[in-house]
């Protein structure tokens, strides 16, 4: 991580200059190519050159005010979603109905009260222990599936029409299986050196990380790709685009870059692809950058619901 220095590799005394593949809104980093190998053989050496990368000042300069805005945004519109659903109920029809959108406020809502402490820990350090440091990432992943099963669902049919014995056993069902999926994350989870709070605590091939990744894969990119290709051939599916359903889709657009470099990452750190100086000084930006766009899906999404309904 960026509070570790990474030991120089012999033959390239500034290879390394801070860790590979750290994502911008990762809880104080993660761990570099060569972490968990027992031997020398693994360490990236790019023909001896220098191969500097400057991410982790930029992180922790960029990070915390990043998070400060987006959760005082979120917070504005999360909050006038909730009174526009409380003060016009008959307003909210299916596809966009009442429930399916008070529970993706819920999902937003959860996931905005979580930023305070991840801009602390980023920017002094996280003091508050491994326990919290797993629950924080546990109700991260937790408020993001149930956020992806909820849009999901809300395509495919006409569940969330009303509060009926249906939907209810539909909502307890989805809330506990992203809870289900979300577990392996707080699992993989730990503590660097008493100060970082990092999403992968583990090997690469660790079951808890192959979870977490299968989970964030299939969840933030196989499964919108999946309804995006079958849209023609379902009826159903295009009725509800017709219908505008489509707003809440913003949530899909805004995670699926980073389901896509979460794969990459992988395949970088089980050497599938082979890493180069390029890769290495501009992988952590581009994944930095894709999860921070993924974070605003907590800013906008309350704003595009709003007007989707008024229009």
């Amino acid at each position: 991580p960026c509070l570790i220095p990474t030991p120089p590799h012999p033959q390239a005394p500034s290879v390394l200059e801070s860790q590979s593949s750290l994502n911008l809104l990762e809880i104080m980093g993660n761990f570099s190519y060569e972490e968990f190998d027992d031997s020398n053989d693994t360490l990236l050496d790019y023909d001896a050159a220098p191969c500097h990368n400057h991410y982790c000042p930029l992180f922790h300069r960029v990070a915390p005010p990043f998070l400060a805005v987006t959760c005082a945004v979120a917070a504005l519109g999360t909050g006038a979603l909730l009174v526009a659903l409380a003060k016009r109920p008959q307003a909210w029809e299916w596809p966009q109905s009442r429930v399916l959108v008070a529970q993706l406020a819920l999902g937003m809502g959860l996931f905005t009260v979580l930023l305070p402490a991840v801009a602390a820990g980023i920017g002094q350090g996280w003091h508050l222990g491994v326990g919290l440091c797993r629950l924080t990432h546990l109700l991260w992943h937790w408020s993001l599936f149930a956020q992806a099963l909820l849009v999901a669902s809300g395509s495919c049919g006409s569940a969330w029409r009303g509060w009926d014995p249906r939907s209810r056993r539909l909502a307890v069902a989805l809330w506990a299986g992203a809870l289900l999926l979300a577990t392996p994350a707080a699992l993989a989870s730990g503590i660097v050196s008493g100060t970082g709070c990092v999403r992968r605590g583990v090997p690469v091939q660790s079951p808890a990380y192959l979870l977490q990744l299968s989970a964030c894969l299939g969840l933030l990119l196989l499964l919108p790709t999946g309804l995006l290709v079958a849209t023609p051939a379902v009826p159903r599916l295009r009725a509800t685009w017709q219908a505008g359903g489509g707003a809440s889709w913003l949530f899909f657009g805004l995670w699926a870059p980073y389901g896509a470099g979460l794969a990459l990452e992988f395949l970088l750190h089980t050497r599938l692809l082979e890493p180069t100086c390029g890769t290495f000084q501009s992988f952590d930006h581009a994944l930095g950058l894709s999860e921070g766009l993924g974070v605003l899906h907590c800013a906008l999404g309350p704003p595009v619901l709003l007007l989707a309904r008024w229009c």
